[in-house]
């Protein structure tokens, strides 16, 4: 039986999305740990992506099955019973049998939160990158703009050793101000990213909005497809992916 539920964790304290043999603190890790004690039987989760350590979800999908058909709620309610805190389960639900979460997925939506106003406040620093200097919005926006599209994106891409298509499809940047204007979101909507796309996207926006590169520049960083074209890796903290959508959700 397949099951797809939609998930929250706050990523601070862990290596990322990814089981890995050298650490217990990954997100996929906990959730195959309790299902496997649930189902007694070796349980493996498929996340619609995989996120770093530090990055946080308020909309991760996952999807897993199990030999035994269960309730949906009696998994959801066993799964945030013995989760940690910083997990959550927000609903869970019987998915047809080839449903992945992943393959399945047509768009996603990340948001990057940089504090600008000083420094970042004591509750939010684990949710902002802590830059404390103001940004030029305006020309953050017209760079955005030239990265709306189909483009090859390996500039934008952490991993140098990438075989695959490097191209994607990005929707929608919107640049928000948040905290009466102490910080901005920067919401990165696509049809797929890349290892760290989102970061080094926000990275070099960053820049822009510093001054420290043009605007017009990032169609050249396009074109160059190297990475030390492009800007910085921002930190971890800031970023969160909203949510996952599906062709049926549209």
């Amino acid at each position: 039986m397949n099951y797809k539920m939609i998930l929250q964790y706050d990523g601070t304290r862990y290596d990322g999305w990814q089981r890995q043999g050298n650490t217990d603190r990954t997100i996929q890790g906990k959730l195959e740990a309790v299902l496997g004690r649930l189902a007694e039987e070796t349980v493996e989760v498929h996340g619609s992506g995989r996120t770093d350590g530090g990055v946080h979800a308020r909309g991760q999908v996952a999807n897993f099955h199990l030999k035994r058909a269960r309730e949906p709620e009696e998994i959801r309610a066993y799964l945030n019973r013995y989760l940690p805190e910083d997990i959550c389960v927000l609903e869970l639900t019987a998915a047809p049998e080839r449903f992945h979460s992943r393959l399945n997925a047509c768009r996603k939506t990340y948001r990057y939160q940089i504090w600008m106003d000083g420094k970042t406040d004591v509750f939010q620093r684990d949710y902002f990158y802590g830059l404390g200097k103001q940004l030029d919005i305006g020309q953050m926006e017209r760079a955005a703009g030239t990265l709306l599209g189909t483009h090859d994106f390996k500039s934008f891409c952490g991993n140098k050793k990438m075989k695959k298509s490097t191209v994607r499809t990005i929707t929608a940047i919107r640049l928000i101000r948040l905290c009466d204007g102490k910080a901005l979101a920067v919401d990165v909507t696509g049809n797929g990213f890349l290892q760290q796309m989102v970061r080094i996207l926000a990275g070099t926006l960053i820049e822009v909005g510093l001054g420290k590169r043009e605007a017009d520049s990032l169609e050249a960083v396009l074109e160059l497809k190297e990475r030390s074209a492009a800007g910085f890796t921002a930190p971890p903290e800031g970023l969160c992916l909203m949510n996952v959508q599906y062709e049926e959700e549209k």
